[in-house]
């Protein structure tokens, strides 16, 4: 990370002039909890060593200079004049003060650059984290006053109002609240939280990438959506009080089975069944019993796999040959499905082991190059202080 910064300050230094602010912005995984965020249920993210950093200053006037290290690509507008970006990556940036100047907040323009080592398309929300290198940032210079969940609250707004993504809150939540060698449990209905300890060295977080991405993804998520609403409006009749499928039990599920579409009762029972899982895979944690997690991680897949219908042949391969290696304790396809990541815990003495092995088998499987990354859990975005600091 330290080449990084320094990368980025060089950049910062041979476009503009000024000492600027340096703020880190991580990427994220989720352990356990997938589409449970939309059925108000529970999730279980850490922000991870893989991050964004962006280099910026205040200026006098309204405009605004923005360079994306890594695409090699300029975007300037002003405060007064803006609109969305056929480019897709200053959407990000605008929406954010776009969201802080209907707050009736007075900022001005500034200039910055970012740049980072967070895989795009990956699953590992890097929109969240340049939301939130911007928000922290403009927050910063111009002493707003805006709250942690202010912060939060405008990353989701920058994506529901400017960006034109109706997503939940997990990604930019855990981008704020995200705190060193632990995860957070975080009640999507409430907003209520809790950290659990994660800090084992002996245990590393693995990400596999499928090298594929599915279009089918976003059609098939809404779908999922519209299934456990419907699920929900049948329980309703016999319940007022249920809400969301958070309001469910199993016993209560299965009362009422023959009045469900059997596609529609199986939706319902797996973000039952993984809300429940969430909730024990924390007092796993909180006993150290990794093992007993890793296996939760595990019947999460399968669920998604068999009940909830996200998974891919890839993903799926990648869980079935990380089943059979020795030293992982759980893997599970993570995000919202039919391509993307799988994320595993490994005992870190089978770790080289582990990256060879699926590497060649995955090769050998699907007849796709696999990319892997390493991860620990790190704290949410913050300020880099101090020059080249280790982060």
């Amino acid at each position: 990370m330290k080449s990084i910064i320094q990368n980025i300050e060089n950049k910062y230094n041979e476009l503009f002039s000024g000492k600027p602010l340096i703020v880190r912005s991580p990427g994220r995984v989720n352990l356990i909890g997938e589409h449970t965020d939309y059925n108000e249920g529970f999730v279980l993210p850490a922000a991870i060593d893989k991050a964004i950093i962006m280099a910026i200053t205040p200026r006098e006037d309204d405009q605004c200079r923005i360079y994306a290290a890594d695409l090699d690509d300029h975007f300037e507008c002003t405060l007064s004049s803006f609109e969305r970006s056929e480019k897709g990556w200053p959407n990000y940036v605008m929406g954010v003060f776009d969201q802080i100047l209907k707050r009736g907040l007075k900022i001005n323009g500034f200039d910055c650059v970012f740049g980072g080592n967070i895989p795009i398309g990956a699953g590992l929300s890097s929109s969240a984290a340049l939301e939130g290198s911007v928000s922290f940032a403009l927050n910063q210079l111009y002493n707003l006053g805006l709250s942690k969940i202010d912060l939060v609250n405008i990353g989701q707004k920058t994506e529901h109002e400017f960006v034109g993504v109706k997503c939940g809150i997990m990604d930019q939540f855990i981008n704020i609240y995200a705190e060193q060698k632990t995860v957070l449990k975080l009640d999507c209905r409430s907003l209520d939280y809790e950290y659990f300890p994660f800090g084992l060295e002996n245990i590393k977080i693995v990400l596999c990438d499928t090298q594929t991405r599915r279009e089918l993804a976003t059609s098939e998520y809404n779908i999922r959506r519209q299934q456990c609403e419907s699920g929900v409006d049948i329980l309703r009749q016999h319940n007022q009080d249920i809400q969301s499928l958070r309001d469910v039990s199993l016993d209560f599920l299965e009362t009422y089975k023959a009045e469900l579409d059997e596609i529609v009762y199986r939706r319902c029972e797996y973000v039952i069944k993984e809300n429940e899982r969430v909730l024990a895979g924390c007092q796993d944690l909180k006993k150290g019993d990794i093992a007993s997690f890793g296996k939760k991680m595990f019947a999460s897949h399968f669920g998604l796999r068999d009940d909830y219908e996200v998974s891919s042949p890839e993903l799926d391969v990648l869980v079935d040959i990380a089943a059979e290696i020795p030293g992982v304790l759980g893997a599970r396809m993570m995000g919202a499905g039919f391509g993307g990541c799988t994320i595993n815990l490994i005992e870190e003495e089978y770790l080289n082991d582990f990256t060879v092995l699926i590497r060649d088998m995955y090769k050998e499987k699907v007849n796709k190059d696999l990319k892997y990354y390493v991860c620990s859990i790190e704290a949410g975005t913050s300020e880099v202080v101090g020059k080249f600091v280790e982060v």
